[in-house]
């Protein structure tokens, strides 16, 4: 199950985190009717996927949501932190997955573009043989950062920053949310406020979310509206 059980204690970010397809913000030209992305996902065979894009886009929450509608099993990792061994255990309990229970497996690679040319190598006969879906997210263009053999095995879908309105949104859907976001707080916050929030954030949803979380700390430790 790629959703965590209790996320009481989660920072706002991961609370509100989509838990469908229609409650990403931005990524139009993806998620829209038509879109390759949008076709991938509602017919539960996505493919391997490179997302590229800046933080706070949305790269972990589609590959989340991707093995949640095709019934995959989800694995994360970061390439800043992994090494061969680590994606050789992960092929390996994909193997026994697949035989004990029948369930695909999703890799998800964060920052993809860490890895050498002979880690990314090291995917490529599992992709082939289905053993592993991969989906990796990179800041990088991957044009520069990842094998052309990797490449030609992956389709490679760019995200963009959030704008401001679509993070204004985001902002006031957190805050008037009662049951995973700030609505409990019954926080009021002047139209400025979230305005201001969004440019700090830079197009960044989840840097957007962590700062609203900051303030509305604050307001609600003085009792007073967010400004």
């Amino acid at each position: 199950d790629p959703e965590p059980k209790d996320l009481s204690r989660a920072p706002l970010a991961e609370r509100m985190r989509p838990r469908t397809l229609d409650e990403v913000v931005g990524q139009a030209s993806l998620l829209g009717p038509t879109a390759p992305f949008r076709r991938a996902f509602e017919q539960g065979e996505p493919g391997s996927f490179i997302l590229w894009g800046p933080p706070g886009v949305g790269k972990t929450t589609l590959a989340r949501l991707l093995a949640a509608q095709g019934s995959y099993f989800f694995h994360g990792l970061s390439a800043v932190e992994s090494s061969l061994k680590d994606v050789r255990s992960v092929v390996d309990e994909a193997r026994q997955r697949w035989r004990s229970q029948k369930q695909r497996t999703l890799l998800f690679l964060d920052e993809i573009h860490r890895f050498n040319k002979a880690q990314q190598d090291a995917f490529l006969p599992h992709l082939e043989d289905g053993t592993l879906t991969l989906v990796g997210a990179t800041t990088e263009n991957p044009s520069f950062a990842l094998n052309a053999a990797l490449l030609s095995r992956a389709r490679v879908l760019k995200l963009e920053s959030l704008s401001q309105e679509e993070l204004e949104g985001l902002l006031a859907r957190a805050l008037g949310d009662e049951v995973r976001g700030l609505g409990a707080w019954k926080i009021e916050a002047a139209p400025d406020a979230l305005a201001g929030i969004a440019s700090l954030a830079g197009g960044d949803g989840r840097r957007a979310l962590t700062l609203l979380e900051l303030a509305a700390s604050m307001a609600r430790a003085s009792n007073t509206a967010l400004t």
